[in-house]
């Protein structure tokens, strides 16, 4: 993978849709920003909760919150380790039963 010359986006057929966004995580970063929303509420408190359950710096969390970004794998997993809500999203995304 090469760097683009001039801009600071990778090119599109690195995930890069052109309107400040990536194509890979709409629908996955919205339901797991509704899930932490249900579970823990919209708030600064919320935030410092996933932060402390993640070890994810906290403008990483607060792009999880808002469905601008979904966590990773490895994130993903301490979430639904500690909250219910996400877990039942992911199982529900997944097509499994709760």
């Amino acid at each position: 993978m090469s760097f683009p010359k001039k801009g600071k986006f990778f090119p599109r057929e690195n995930g890069y849709d052109g309107n400040g966004g990536h194509q890979t995580t709409g629908c996955f970063a919205n339901e797991i920003a509704s899930a932490l929303k249900r579970s823990l509420g919209d708030s600064r408190a919320g935030v410092k909760t996933v932060v402390a359950w993640t070890g994810a710096n906290e403008k990483t969390v607060k792009n999880w919150f808002s469905g601008t970004y979904g966590p990773s794998v490895a994130h993903l997993i301490a979430l639904a380790r500690h909250s219910d809500e996400v877990l039942g999203t992911f199982l529900a995304m997944a097509g499994r039963e709760v």
